[in-house]
């Protein structure tokens, strides 16, 4: 019986981890993968993956950027095992226009498009730093990269996403100047 309650505690203390860190690890999984389902799906594997190696956690303080990590691979691996899926063109056409029927064009949509049109080695970094605060030592570290080629990425992601807010008449916070 012992055993159960120390197996019980275990459950207890990974499961107020997770809790504590799931909102942050979906809307990671969701700016990486841009789809609510492989989100869901990343997020999952995820947890199943840290709780296998739950043991392996020496410092809980460390549990965020440990479960990111993870979440990282799982996406990776989302991917190595996927498989397109084949959609009629006539089906397609109608789910676009059904899109472009709605009235949710604003800004945050132009913004959130195009921040999914930057390549993954610039949005990551970005997304790291601007929704989830990390610093860019700590993506450097999330990221297995030297602090400067971080700094590099931000930069370039930064002026990327200005040039298509521009090309689409959207200002960025330059003071209007072009």
């Amino acid at each position: 019986m012992n055993e159960t309650e120390s197996e019980l505690a275990r459950r207890r203390r990974f499961e107020a981890l997770t809790r504590a860190h799931r909102d942050d690890l979906y809307r990671y999984a969701f700016w990486l993968a841009r789809d609510h389902a492989v989100a869901d799906d990343a997020v999952q594997e995820c947890l199943l993956r840290a709780w296998k190696a739950f043991a392996s956690l020496e410092d809980e303080s460390r549990a965020k950027p440990w479960l990111m990590t993870i979440l990282r691979r799982e996406h990776a691996r989302l991917y190595e095992r996927k498989r397109p899926d084949m959609v009629a063109m006539q089906d397609l056409s109608q789910r676009e226009n059904a899109m472009l029927g709605s009235q949710h064009n604003t800004d945050i949509d132009d913004l959130r498009a195009a921040i999914f049109r930057l390549d993954d080695s610039y949005r990551e970094p970005l997304v790291l730093q601007v929704l989830m605060g990390y610093s860019t030592t700590q993506i450097a570290e999330q990221m297995n990269l030297q602090q400067n080629a971080v700094l590099t990425r931000l930069f370039r992601a930064r002026k990327q996403l200005k040039l298509a807010l521009e090309r689409r008449g959207l200002r960025g916070n330059d003071g209007g100047a072009a």
